[in-house]
């Protein structure tokens, strides 16, 4: 069997499959929709539509000839399970169709992040495809409501395009945003954390909807409006869709049912077609506005992320830079409490590598770039994620180990030196460099309070050290006078320590 062979059958299969999902989400959400529909009117709540359009777009391999064939014949079988006439099942499978196409023709080639509702930009495609769906059922509403309802045409062009706008505004946002099954799985590895304050949102939505429930009149549709924007702000994009759905949802279907108080009906009891012509448009503002609001505010936190990053990392090895190190170590330091019986909790190394200038000499600028970025992998995959690595500048990095045994950090710091030296690095093709590095560590002692640059300036000595004591060695500061004095010999002798 080819690999061409393979590739047509998982294809087919997922054509299948997307197909069977469709045809299914499709007959469910119908069923549903023709639950809420008040006599004599469409359905106050008609998920199908938005449903299958997500569908089409999340899956794309479903939005083939065989998709929107069983999406036809779901929407024909449901009302002729209904007892609709063959005229009223065209009419009405018409609408829907031409609607999900033209609304799929504006969403389809946008590229992925607007489709997720990830940047401010997508609900207004959104918004555009729903607009333009709902004017598409509204065209053939022009037509098919004299007939079917007795009603104008342009009754039917006005009411069908609501139907249709309110519809896609309140279900498609969750469809988009909903995660991946992938993201689902890893969620339920790792544990879902929820703070008590996190709950208070929630709360918020369903007090304002028991209230509007229990006030009533046309101002009731505003009451949830102020506890949505506070999801919005809090929640994620999904959590944040979900409570607009049910809000809407809730809305939608008390108001076609006289739920909301007399005010909403007509003289002789009846429900009056602008006035649900008004609610459901209503609806669908409520909807936006919280929406739009969390987009916003996972924009605005994903750019300060970003603004961070680089402001705190080494561009080139994806490290602390030398002034988040710094920053992020005083900051540990200050803190720093010594257990018990310790003479330390904590350690700081310098490593040096060894002979780089020659690197970049011999083999070009790319390739030393290249070896740094190794080096820095293998030494951030021998520390705890607790502890502090970054790079000071050049082939100088910087280590802060805490709450650390000086026995244990002994070992680190021996273990970070075997790493680096374990294989050569591959920095071109056909070029593979053996490399070393000097490592100097100095304690954090017991009654003493040093500052961070007293720290890394015996570090510095210690590294200074290794390197004259013939590299690819570790020098602990046990005794700072003793070393200095050793230091002082070499100057006397002329020592020279090249890189």
């Amino acid at each position: 069997m080819t690999g061409k062979t393979v590739s047509q059958g998982t294809g087919r299969a997922a054509m299948y499959r997307g197909a069977a999902v469709v045809f299914l989400v499709a007959l469910a959400a119908s069923f549903l929709g023709g639950w809420t529909r008040p006599p004599g009117f469409l359905a106050s709540v008609w998920p199908a539509n938005a449903l299958a359009l997500g569908l089409f777009l999340r899956w794309p391999g479903a939005a083939r000839p065989l998709g929107w064939a069983v999406l036809a014949l779901a929407f024909v079988l449901v009302d002729l399970t209904t007892g609709a006439d063959l005229q009223k099942v065209l009419l009405l499978n018409l609408a829907n169709l031409v609607s999900i196409g033209l609304a799929y023709a504006v969403l389809a080639s946008l590229p992925v992040e607007v489709l997720r509702l990830r940047v401010p930009v997508s609900m207004l495609w959104l918004c555009t495809a729903a607009i333009l769906g709902g004017a598409g059922a509204g065209v053939i509403g022009a037509l098919a409501n004299p007939m079917l309802f007795g009603g104008t045409g342009s009754d039917g062009l006005i009411f069908w395009w609501a139907t249709e706008v309110v519809n896609y505004i309140a279900f498609l946002p969750v469809v988009l945003s909903a995660p991946s099954l992938a993201r689902l799985r890893r969620r339920r590895r790792t544990g879902l954390s929820i703070r008590k304050t996190d709950l208070l949102p929630a709360g918020a939505v369903a007090l304002s909807c028991a209230l509007a429930f229990e006030v009533g009149g046309p101002g009731a549709i505003a009451l949830p409006v102020l506890a949505l924007l506070w999801c919005g702000l809090v929640y994620p994009v999904f959590a944040t869709s979900l409570f607009t759905l049910g809000v809407s949802v809730l809305t939608l279907v008390f108001f076609a049912r006289g739920g909301m108080g007399d005010p909403l009906v007509a003289g002789g009891g009846a429900l009056d077609q602008m006035t649900l012509f008004s609610v459901r448009l209503g609806a669908s503002a409520v909807a936006i506005a919280p929406i739009m609001l969390s987009i916003l505010t996972l924009h605005r936190n994903e750019l300060m992320a970003r603004l961070h990053r680089q402001a705190t990392r080494d561009s080139l090895t994806g490290i602390l830079n030398r002034t988040a190190f710094l920053a992020d170590a005083q900051v540990i330091l200050r803190g720093l409490k010594v257990p018990e019986g310790w003479p330390s909790a904590a350690a700081v190394l310098m490593l040096d590598l060894d002979h780089f200038k020659s690197v970049n000499d011999t083999y070009g600028h790319a390739a030393g770039d290249e070896l740094l970025r190794e080096v820095a992998r293998r030494i951030s995959a021998n520390l705890r994620p607790h502890d502090l690595f970054g790079r000071l500048g050049g082939d100088e990095f910087a280590v802060f180990l805490r709450d650390c045994a000086p026995r244990q950090a002994d070992e680190v710091a021996e273990r970070l030196r075997a790493a680096i030296a374990a294989q050569p690095i591959q920095v071109t093709e056909g070029a593979a460099i053996e490399i070393s590095a000097s490592i100097g560590m100095t304690p954090v002692e017991t009654g003493r309070h040093p500052s961070l640059d007293q720290l890394l300036e015996r570090a510095d000595q210690a590294l200074y050290l290794a390197k004259e004591k013939g590299r690819n060695q570790v020098v602990i500061t046990a005794d700072l006078a003793a070393l200095r004095r050793s230091l002082g010999r070499m100057g006397e002798a002329g020592a020279s320590v090249p890189g």
